[in-house]
């Protein structure tokens, strides 16, 4: 029977690597992407159960937060956590499932304006306590200072 003291120290432990890393901005690397694998795959399950993808809710955010007037379909892409390189595929998908509506502009027709549907407020209503709750059991175990040193070291990681 395996107790407290077995659990793994680290991730060569946890992976049954018999040797050491190579260097350890390997087992860093590694590290984040077992990481993110495992936090994501909670969440892939979560939008799966209301019929969405990860990009998807990601999208709807930020359709959401723009306001009623919308935001440029252009400024959705950049503004996603992750990078999904058809954003307009993305919109299509939302807007066939009555989620966001395009409004060209009239000043500028090359401008095409996304605004979120009654229905999906509701979903994103129905889906936020849900995604925080989440985001609490995965990560409310470092406590706060650990969680802003954490995030500091992730973000210096994308800009060294």
């Amino acid at each position: 029977m395996k107790t407290v003291n077995d659990r793994p120290r680290n991730l060569q432990q946890e992976i049954g690597k018999l040797t050491s890393f190579s260097f350890p901005e390997q087992e860093a690397s590694l590290n984040l992407a077992r990481t993110h694998a495992l936090i994501s795959r909670e969440f892939n399950l979560l939008f799966k159960e209301h019929g969405i993808s990860d990009p998807q809710y990601n999208a709807l955010h930020i359709v959401a937060a723009a306001g009623r007037d919308g935001v440029l379909s252009e400024t959705i892409g950049s503004r996603m956590v992750t990078h999904d390189p058809d954003t307009t595929r993305l919109i299509d998908q939302l807007e066939k499932a009555d989620l966001v509506r395009r409004n060209r502009s009239t000043e500028d027709r090359r401008c095409v304006f996304v605004s979120i549907t009654p229905p999906g407020r509701r979903l994103l209503l129905r889906v936020k306590k849900k995604v925080h709750d989440l985001h609490r059991r995965q990560l409310g175990h470092l406590g706060r200072k650990q969680l802003e040193q954490l995030s500091c070291l992730l973000f210096r990681v994308r800009h060294p």
